[in-house]
């Protein structure tokens, strides 16, 4: 399949779009998709705005085949027990990030939404148990919109399975933003270095390690090949979230 140009991506972007063309996308699709995320560590190879980042180019290329629009993404989010890395903003608590969710939501529905998809590329359990908590408090009120709760992590049939600047998001961001991968900023392997086989050891939690913050199968070993089929996997399965019941 020919990926969308960005020119169609941005025909969706909610925040580029002027009133009328807002209402023509509704019209023929009243759904929109939430792209969530957070500014935080993603070791020295990645961009701080990672998870946001995957999240909304996901949502764009879903509303781009699904039809509907995408909302900016939220770049603040919950849990993951790494607050004080570098560069790294973590709520303590979900309050504030579920009234900013309510608020939109609700004022989406005046707008004459009858979907929306909240999708979030930030996913320790405390996010993934607040939209998903939110998402059941709004459906149970029988609403007119009806709103369902999913995350990255939870993408079926992906060839890579979930991590924290490992192999899969350093992939899925090369398909999204190749130019803002750099394996190069990290130190060549070392066969002295201690790494657990299965990549999720305590030392990636150690500043002095290589590669402090990841957490998952060692970047290192990225391959280009295969980023896009990763990325129109999520698209696929997010577009499928977007139309079930």
């Amino acid at each position: 399949m020919t990926p969308p140009d960005h020119n169609a991506l941005a025909r969706h972007q909610l925040e580029l779009l002027r009133p009328h063309e807002i209402r023509d996308l509704l019209a023929a699709r009243p759904l929109v998709y939430m792209p969530l995320g957070t500014i935080e560590w993603h070791a020295e190879h990645l961009p701080v705005g990672l998870d946001a980042l995957t999240a909304h180019g996901i949502c764009l290329r879903a509303a781009a085949r699904s039809g509907g629009l995408v909302y900016p993404p939220l770049h603040y989010g919950t849990g993951g027990g790494h607050g004080l890395y570098p560069w790294t903003v973590m709520l303590d608590g979900t309050a504030e990030i579920a009234g900013l969710l309510r608020k939109t939501l609700a004022r989406l529905q005046d707008f004459g939404v009858e979907r929306t998809v909240l999708f979030s590329g930030h996913f320790p359990d405390a996010q993934l148990a607040m939209i998903d908590a939110l998402a059941a408090e709004w459906n149970a009120a029988g609403q007119p919109m009806s709103v369902r709760s999913t995350a990255v992590n939870q993408i079926e049939g992906a060839a890579l399975g979930p991590d924290h600047a490992g192999i899969f998001e350093t992939t899925l961001l090369h398909a999204l933003w190749p130019q803002r991968v750099d394996i190069s900023r990290l130190p060549e392997k070392d066969p002295s270095e201690a790494v657990e086989e299965d990549g999720w050891g305590p030392q990636r939690h150690d500043p002095g390690h290589p590669l402090w913050g990841v957490v998952g199968p060692d970047p290192r070993d990225f391959r280009a090949d295969g980023s896009h089929q990763l990325l129109e996997t999520c698209v696929d399965w997010l577009v499928s979230q977007a139309e079930s019941n």
